[in-house]
C-alpha cells in the first residue's frame, strides 16, 4: 500500500470569494456533505486532514508572506495513485469553481 498527500486546490480568488459569500448555514450544510462524503471513503485515509490557513514562503535570504491556491490536505493510502485518484472523484471539493485536487506520491527516501 502506497501512502499519498492529496492537496485541495482552486484559484485563491474562488476561496476568497467562498469565505466572503458564504454564510453560517450554507457553510454548515457544505460541512455536512464533506463529513457524508469522508464517512464513505474513510477506509482509505491516514489522516483526513484539514483546511489551510495563510503562508509563508522562506527562500535562502528571505522570509515573505504568499498567496497559493492549496486549500486543505489529506493522507490517503491505496495500491497505485490512479487508486488514489478514484477515491475523489466525486469529492465536494469540486463544488469550488475551478477547483483541482493533486495527488502526491509520498516517498520514503530511507530506502532510495
Amino acid at each position: 500500500m502506497k501512502t499519498f498527500i492529496v492537496l485541495y486546490m482552486a484559484p485563491i480568488a474562488e476561496f476568497e470569494k467562498m469565505m466572503a459569500s458564504t454564510d453560517r448555514e450554507e457553510m454548515e450544510k457544505g460541512m455536512d456533505e464533506w463529513n457524508k462524503w469522508m464517512e464513505i471513503h474513510k477506509k482509505h485515509f491516514v489522516d483526513p486532514g484539514m483546511a489551510l490557513g495563510s503562508t509563508k514562503r522562506v527562500m535562502k535570504n528571505s522570509v515573505a508572506n504568499a498567496k497559493n491556491d492549496v486549500g486543505g490536505y489529506s493522507i490517503v493510502q491505496a495500491e497505485t495513485a490512479d487508486a488514489a485518484a478514484e477515491i475523489f472523484r466525486d469529492s465536494p471539493h469540486f463544488d469550488i469553481p475551478g477547483a483541482w485536487i493533486d495527488i502526491v506520491e509520498r516517498v520514503d527516501m530511507s530506502t532510495v
